[in-house]
């Protein structure tokens, strides 16, 4: 299956990145047996690999789970951000690019200039992407410049630029979306300044919960998502005759906090967000976001972790992914490889980690990928931000080592509006570098809906990325695409989302290998 066996893959990895001697070998499940479906759709796919247009149709096809990496003001397409300010009446700083508000004065012009001045268009189109970014030049500041470039567009409509993206993942053949924003921004800023910093975090959270100051910002959070819920229905047409695709799309938020700022505010976003996902059901969990080379972000990186592993013990059912480890020797000194992922793990015991790129480079890196592998703690892998990003790509990136580790890995967009990506080209590039046959490729989607934070009991049993992808005993025997037969596991469907989601993921598959077995003849 696929042209690349595991011994070749390893054997292709840069020596830092292969089990050291003395260390033995990471516990990991042989290749698994290919159903009769699988192997039919897996020649298949051998024999377009080198026909691109049929190549990218079987990757779109491809049932891919969910999407557990995304942020969302940089997930929508750039062209719709273009209309939006222009929409929205917003001028454009023409030095920078930057949206601004109005009235358009000395050094802007009007964003619907965009609409009929086709230079202008295409020139904000590669300021607010990586759009036609040259080659081989470093990508990091011109990636997350771009951020602050559309900012002014993005804060207004969180409905509709959800609905743009749900389109968008619905045609990418997933099931699920967990989306990074912030809620209650200004009022988070207000409440920090007003409490200021204090190290003892028992104390400072004593002082944002006082008086209900928090559970203030989180009715604040709840309006947000009440006013975004209603124009992404009212933009989907949910619930009429016609609904657009969006619609079917199951969505959780992520709160996200700026690493960059400072410690009080950090602590408050992450408060805020972490109390929210044990109030409210539309929000799962926090994260951390902002260069993490960045000056502020590499000088608190410890404090930070210490801060998550504190507010998981006043809010355990919140559920916690950071990113760690977006890192790469050149781009911070030596002394800030060495750790992050680790403390990410070990310190906040975070449940997934997005990026991990740095791992190698970390001290006892083994040990920690071990941790990951026997905790189930995931890895999100967005191999374009990380090509663009960072420069890391093909053998020098981790992802064969964190499968070699047996620690669960799951693909992901990161912000594909601007990357100019989607999670279809994701799969395609993980099956072509790494010589992944479909029933790889089948058991990483599986990943993305098995590592959601999706409350109820999944499929399947045990550690399936150390076991394989078993069947849970109320639902052994039974098919995927057919009337279910066992009361056991009729109940299971009936009350758990995470199994409900993967059960259509599993019929989705059938539908997809009896029409690609079927070719491949």
């Amino acid at each position: 299956m696929g042209t690349l066996g595991a011994l070749s893959l390893l054997s292709a990895l840069p020596a830092a990145a292969q089990p050291a001697a003395g260390q033995g070998t990471p516990a990991v499940p042989a290749s698994r047996k290919a159903t009769a479906a699988e192997a039919g759709t897996d020649a298949y796919l051998d024999s377009v690999r080198g026909r691109p247009g049929l190549l990218r149709d079987f990757f779109v096809r491809l049932p891919k789970g969910g999407d557990l990496h995304n942020h969302l003001s940089g997930a929508v397409s750039t062209e719709y951000l273009v209309e939006l300010a222009a929409e929205d009446g917003l001028c454009v700083t023409t030095a920078t690019m930057t949206a601004v508000t109005p009235p358009c004065g000395t050094g802007t012009r009007p964003a619907a200039d965009a609409r009929t001045d086709r230079a202008f268009h295409e020139a904000l189109v590669r300021a607010w992407s990586m759009e036609d970014f040259p080659p081989g030049r470093s990508g990091h500041d011109h990636f997350f410049d771009t951020f602050g470039k559309f900012g002014e567009v993005t804060w207004r409509h969180r409905g509709r630029l959800l609905a743009e993206v749900a389109d968008g993942v619905v045609g990418q053949n997933q099931f699920y979306l967990e989306t990074m924003v912030t809620p209650a921004s200004d009022g988070a800023r207000q409440l920090a300044a007003e409490v200021g910093w204090d190290d003892d975090l028992a104390a400072l959270h004593r002082k944002l919960v006082a008086g209900g100051k928090l559970d203030e910002l989180v009715a604040e959070a709840r309006r947000e998502a009440d006013d975004g819920d209603a124009e992404f229905r009212a933009t989907e047409r949910c619930g009429t005759g016609q609904p657009r695709p969006g619609c079917r799309l199951t969505v959780r938020w992520i709160s996200q906090a700026s690493r960059g700022s400072a410690p009080e505010r950090v602590f408050t976003q992450l408060a805020l967000g972490m109390r929210l996902a044990e109030k409210d059901p539309r929000f799962v969990a926090v994260n951390l976001v902002q260069p993490e080379d960045g000056d502020s972000a590499l000088r608190d990186y410890s404090l930070q972790m210490r801060m998550v592993g504190y507010l998981r013990t006043q809010y355990p059912k919140a559920h916690v992914t950071l990113h760690a480890g977006e890192l790469w020797p050149g781009l911070v000194k030596p002394a800030d490889l060495k750790f992050h992922i680790e403390e990410a793990v070990g310190v906040a015991r975070t449940e997934r980690v997005g990026h991990g790129v740095d791992l190698v480079h970390e001290d006892d890196w083994q040990r920690t990928a071990r941790t990951m592998a026997a905790r189930q703690v995931a890895v999100e892998v967005p191999f374009t931000s990380n090509a663009q990003i960072l420069g890391v790509k093909g053998a020098e990136h981790p992802f064969t080592t964190y499968r070699r580790y047996g620690v669960p890995v799951v693909l992901a967009t990161d912000d594909p509006g601007v990357s100019r990506t989607d999670i279809s080209h994701e799969y395609e590039y993980a099956a072509g570098t790494y010589g992944l046959g479909y029933p790889e490729l089948k058991d990483l989607a599986r990943a993305s809906l098995e590592y959601a934070f999706v409350p109820g009991e999944g499929l399947w049993q045990g550690n399936p990325t150390a076991q394989g992808y078993h069947l849970v005993a109320a639902c052994r025997g039974e098919r995927p695409g057919l009337p279910v037969r066992a009361p056991d596991c009729r109940r299971l469907l009936a009350s758990s989302r995470k199994a409900e989601l993967e059960w259509r993921q599993e019929t989705a598959f059938g539908v997809f290998e009896r029409t690609h077995a079927r070719a491949a003849r």
